[in-house]
């Protein structure tokens, strides 16, 4: 049922086509998303779940988790993140995922909705110090295409890996294009 209302909102009402779904065979991943510039990404990404039948959890700003909007949050699968204190993110995601027989997590490399030169890499870290794959999703507002990558697995060079990576998202874009990340390679 779920699915059915998922499906006829976003495919049907909105127009959105699904290019390629998220690997089946992938129990654990860090799943990123660029260009990240509307609150409109969360919407669809919460849509989108329940037609690919992807379980995935996401971050966001603590001040996101407050009563009564937290409840929300948490429902739907959110982790609050207190961007105000230097804590070990990195550390504290890869315990989750050492708990856990599945766990994806959805994360923006932008940090914000606003145009950025440099994408945090945290990401990355995660991705390498738990052992899994970066998936890439693409939410394309250009074409309303969306879309999964093959698993990317980090080798631990970041400078070496970041470009590849990149290379999914060359030409997707975001539904603010002026604050869409601009891809060099």
């Amino acid at each position: 049922m779920l699915k059915a209302i998922c499906s006829f909102i976003l495919l049907k009402l909105w127009g959105w086509k699904i290019e390629s779904v998220f690997p089946k065979n992938i129990k654990k991943s860090v799943i990123i998303v660029i260009p990240h510039t509307s609150n409109w990404d969360f919407p669809i990404g919460i849509l989108l779940r329940p037609i690919i039948d992807l379980k995935t959890n996401f971050v966001g700003k603590k001040s996101l988790f407050r009563f009564p909007l937290g409840i929300l949050m948490r429902a739907l699968g959110g982790v609050a993140v207190d961007r105000s204190k230097h804590n070990n993110f990195v550390d504290a995601v890869v315990d989750v995922y050492n708990k856990h027989e599945q766990f994806n997590i959805t994360l923006t490399p932008e940090g914000t909705r606003s145009k950025v030169t440099t994408l945090k890499s945290g990401f990355y870290f995660i991705a390498l110090e738990a052992k899994v794959p970066i998936v890439c999703a693409k939410f394309d507002w250009g074409k309303k295409l969306l879309g999964f990558s093959d698993p990317f697995y980090p080798t631990g060079d970041y400078e070496a890996d970041l470009p590849k990576i990149l290379q999914y998202f060359k030409g997707i874009t975001g539904r603010n294009p002026k604050n869409d990340f601009e891809i060099t390679v």
